[in-house]
């Protein structure tokens, strides 16, 4: 399972554009599996919707993924009362979202 999480990581437009052609390809499969009165240019538009959302929903998921990920690294603010030096303040500075 790591593997694959370290090979999205690495390949996110390509993860992401797989994921968006086998959603076209399902809801395609789909549409045809089931006798619909549908033309074939309203079965490619729905697949094309039913793809784009399954994108949009990935796409968040991997933004919270990396927002996450990134906000555990961040070092933390000083609570304790003492001053921090220089190099401290840069650090906070570099790694702060905002």
């Amino acid at each position: 399972m790591e593997a694959v999480q370290t090979w999205v990581s690495e390949h996110k437009l390509t993860s992401i554009g797989a994921l968006w052609a086998s959603g076209i390809g399902a809801s395609l499969v789909a549409y045809t599996r089931t006798k619909s009165p549908l033309k074939p240019s309203l079965r490619l538009i729905h697949a094309r919707m039913h793809a784009q959302a399954l994108t949009l929903a990935v796409l968040s998921g991997a933004a919270a993924y990396h927002y996450y990920e990134n906000r555990a690294d961040q070092p933390k603010p000083f609570a304790d009362g003492s001053a921090p030096n220089v190099t401290q303040l840069v650090e906070w500075q570099l790694h702060c979202p905002f």
